[in-house]
């Protein structure tokens, strides 16, 4: 079975416990569910590059604009049918610039070349169904944002 090494990244805004997650449905394929940040780690490249790259592509937010809080997870992903073991490695981190709901067109070499990604923060308490199992650290987000702002202030 082919491994697939993949980034997720939990971009959050606020304070625990009213926590917002950033996330994105697509424009043209709203079929394809609420989802957050990620993409396949290329060949030689460091995770956390791999993290930044696909922030930047799909969302259009740079690293000035981040606050990285941690690694919070990872874990072996079956998709139904594909043959291959999705290696996820999830990362929380801070938003600390201002945008609110936006929409953004994914440039890069990969299938979402051109596609257009709608933005909005969801609250943590209220959130919705995430596809594709996104959704399974969302629960560490909270007591991992709290540690991150009690070691910096």
């Amino acid at each position: 079975m082919k491994t697939k090494r993949k980034v997720l990244a939990y971009i959050t805004k606020g304070q625990a416990p009213n926590l917002e997650l950033l996330v994105f449905e697509h424009k043209e394929h709203p079929e394809a569910g609420l989802q957050v940040p990620a993409g396949t780690i290329e060949e030689d490249e460091q995770l956390i590059d791999a993290l930044y790259r696909e922030i930047n592509e799909e969302t259009g937010i740079t690293r000035d604009n981040l606050s990285f809080i941690g690694k919070i997870h990872k874990y072996n992903y079956y998709p139904n049918g594909k043959g291959t073991v999705h290696e996820r490695n999830f990362f929380h981190l801070g938003y600390t610039g201002d945008q609110q709901n936006w929409e953004h067109v994914v440039v890069c070499d990969g299938l979402d070349n051109g596609l257009t990604f709608q933005f909005r923060w969801e609250p943590l308490g209220t959130l919705p169904k995430l596809a594709g199992a996104q959704d399974v650290a969302v629960e560490l987000l909270s007591l991992r944002r709290k540690r991150h702002e009690e070691s910096t202030d």
